[in-house]
C-alpha cells in the first residue's frame, strides 16, 4: 500500500474502466478515474507492475506507453515548477504590495498628519494677522487720542499762560492802586497836618477862609470816596482774579493729571508697540515653518508617486506571470494531446 492509502487493485479497476470506454488509461486518467486521489508516482508504480504482469504488448506499445508516461511526468513536472514559480512570485508580489501598501499608508497618514499641522499653522496665521490688524488699529486709535491729548495739554498751557498773565496784570493794577491810595493818605494826613498848624497860625481868620476850607475839604473828600470806591473796585477784582487764579490752578491740577494719563497711554502705547513686534515675530515664524512643513510634504508626495509606479510595475509583472503559466499550461496540454493522439494511432 503507498503513502496515500492506494492499492493496485483500485489502480487496476480504474484502467480496466477506461479501456472499457474506449479510453487510454494515462497516469492523469486513471488519477481522476479513482477521484483525483493518489499520487501519480504511485499510479505509475502501479501500471507499470500490472503491465508487467500481464505481459506487457507490442514493444512499440510499450515504447509508446513509456514516451507517454514521460511526457506526462515532465508535463507534470513542468506544471508543478510552474506552479511553484508563480506561487513564489505570487507569494513575493503579495509581500511587496503588503510591503507597499503599508508605506503607503505611512506615508498617508505622514500626509494627513502634515495637512492637519498645516491647517493649523494656517490657522493660526489667520488669527495672527486678525490680531495684528487688531492691534494696528488700537494703535492708531491711541496714537490719535495721545495726539488730541497733547493739542488739548498744548491748549490749556496756553491759556494757563494768558490766564497767569492777566493775573500779573491785576496784581499790578491793585499793587499800583494801593500805592496811590497809600500815597494819598499820606499826602492827605500831611495836608491835615499842615492845615493844623495853618488853623493854628491863623486862628483869626475870617470866616470866608473857613468856608473856602470847608469846601477844599469836602472836595477832598469826594476824591477819598472816588478813591475808597475805585479801591473796593480793585479788591472785587483781586478776589475775582484770585477766583480765577484758583480755577486755573483746578485746571491745571487737572491738565497734570491728563498729562499723567497721556504719560500713561504713551506707556501703554509703547507696550502694545512690543507686542505688536512680537507678534509680527510670531507671524514670521510661523510663516517659516509653513514653508518648513510644506517642503517636508512634497518628499512625502514624489514618495507616494514612487510607491504607486512600482505598484504598477508589480501589477504588470504578476499578469506577465499568469500569462506565461497560462501559456505554459496550454503549451503542456497540447503535448499531452499530441501523445495521446500518437498512442491512438499506434
Amino acid at each position: 500500500m503507498a503513502r496515500s492509502g492506494l492499492y493496485k487493485s483500485d489502480v487496476k479497476r480504474a484502467r480496466d474502466s477506461l479501456i472499457a470506454q474506449s479510453q487510454y488509461p494515462s497516469i492523469d486518467a486513471v488519477r481522476m478515474a479513482l477521484g483525483n486521489t493518489g499520487s501519480k508516482t504511485t499510479i505509475h508504480k502501479y501500471l507499470k507492475e500490472l503491465e508487467e504482469e500481464e505481459g506487457a504488448g507490442p514493444q512499440k506499445a510499450s515504447i509508446s506507453d513509456a514516451i507517454q508516461d514521460l511526457v506526462e511526468r515532465l508535463a507534470g513536472r513542468l506544471q508543478e515548477e510552474a506552479n511553484a514559480g508563480v506561487a513564489h512570485a505570487k507569494e513575493q508580489l503579495d509581500s511587496r504590495e503588503r510591503a507597499q501598501v503599508q508605506a503607503r499608508n505611512l506615508l498617508e497618514s505622514e500626509l494627513s498628519a502634515a495637512r492637519e499641522t498645516l491647517g493649523t499653522l494656517e490657522a493660526r496665521l489667520s488669527t495672527e494677522i486678525a490680531e495684528h490688524a487688531n492691534t494696528q488699529a488700537q494703535l492708531q486709535a491711541e496714537s490719535i487720542a495721545r495726539h488730541t491729548a497733547e493739542q488739548q495739554v498744548r491748549d490749556l498751557k496756553e491759556r494757563l499762560a494768558e490766564n497767569e498773565q492777566h493775573r500779573k496784570s491785576l496784581e499790578e493794577k491793585h499793587t499800583h492802586a494801593r500805592d496811590a491810595l497809600d500815597h494819598y493818605r499820606q499826602s492827605v494826613k500831611d495836608q491835615r497836618e499842615q492845615d493844623q498848624r495853618r488853623h493854628e497860625e491863623q486862628v483869626q481868620q475870617t470866616q470866608a477862609e473857613l468856608r473856602r476850607q470847608q469846601l477844599a475839604t469836602g472836595a477832598k473828600q469826594e476824591e477819598v470816596t472816588k478813591l475808597n470806591q475805585e479801591c473796593a473796585r480793585l479788591v472785587a477784582e483781586l478776589a475775582h482774579t484770585k477766583q480765577s487764579l484758583y480755577e486755573q490752578l483746578t485746571n491745571s491740577r487737572k491738565l497734570e493729571q491728563k498729562i499723567e494719563q497721556l504719560q500713561a497711554m504713551q506707556q501703554s502705547a509703547g507696550d502694545i508697540e512690543r507686542q505688536l513686534a512680537s507678534k509680527i515675530a510670531e507671524v514670521e515664524l510661523l510663516a517659516e515653518q509653513l514653508k518648513a512643513a510644506n517642503a517636508l510634504i512634497e518628499p512625502a508626495h514624489a514618495r507616494t508617486r514612487e510607491l504607486e509606479i512600482q505598484l504598477a510595475r508589480a501589477n504588470a509583472k504578476a499578469t506577465a506571470h499568469e500569462q506565461i503559466g497560462e501559456q505554459l499550461r496550454a503549451y503542456l496540454d497540447k503535448i499531452a494531446t499530441t501523445a495521446s493522439a500518437a498512442d491512438s494511432k499506434s
